[in-house]
């Protein structure tokens, strides 16, 4: 069996006083080993919700989650933090890079807080860093950096510790039209390169294009799929 990731039945609620809100209504979702999925549906629909259950970030109302065989919720909190240290990446749309750090002290931080030997922290992160094409940028900050270059180390970052799977929230959200055309070619190439697994929320139909199969949610829920053509 290769599938990666399945989730049965996954609900979510959330409650605020007399307001409750279903933001996950019984997904029902496999992904395979070194696929790339993308998520797609209108704002509101459950999109980002889905992924953060998934992952483990946020906890689930009910159903199940597993992630490698295993079930992600019945994990303890340091566990599963510990799981997603070293199994999992996550690039977001806010590149959330720390200001007064360099590229590569951004990129080798989450090997040091998972308590990796600095020098071979280092050795990797500017392995990483040349995998995007920023090796020469790698003593830049975040403010000396295009937005796309911000991307690409928040990439860089999420790659470091050779995850298993990365999720990815609205990757290209912030850029413009060429700048995201170069982030898909560098996720697909390293989806081709290195076999790891791609779960991309996205509103953008052209980063949907580029994947293996998308996924449609409404009302919290997936209503169908469909391969993109080409």
């Amino acid at each position: 069996m290769d599938d990666i990731i399945v989730g049965t039945d996954v609900r979510k609620t959330y409650e605020a006083g007399k307001i409750r809100v279903e933001a996950l209504r019984g997904v029902n979702m496999s992904v395979r080993k070194g696929e790339m999925v993308a998520i797609m549906g209108p704002s509101g629909c459950g999109k980002t919700t889905l992924l953060n259950c998934f992952s483990g970030i946020d906890d689930l109302t009910g159903g199940e989650v597993r992630v490698e065989g295993k079930v992600i919720h019945a994990m303890s909190d340091d566990e599963r933090s510990e799981y997603r240290a070293k199994r999992m990446g996550f690039i977001f749309q806010a590149y959330n890079l720390l200001p007064v750090l360099s590229a590569l002290e951004n990129v080798e931080l989450p090997l040091l807080v998972a308590g990796a030997n600095p020098r071979m922290a280092r050795d990797k992160a500017l392995e990483t860093l040349g995998l995007v094409g920023l090796r020469d940028w790698r003593d830049h900050k975040p403010s000396e950096l295009s937005a796309g270059q911000q991307q690409r180390v928040a990439i860089a970052r999420s790659l470091v510790n050779t995850p298993a799977i990365v999720w990815a929230d609205e990757p290209t959200g912030n850029l413009d039209t060429d700048n995201s055309q170069n982030i898909m070619d560098l996720l697909c190439e390293l989806n081709r390169t290195n076999g790891q697994t791609f779960v991309i929320v996205t509103h953008d139909t052209s980063v949907g294009s580029r994947t293996n199969r998308v996924l449609m949610m409404k009302n919290g829920q997936i209503e169908g799929e469909h391969a993109p053509k080409g």
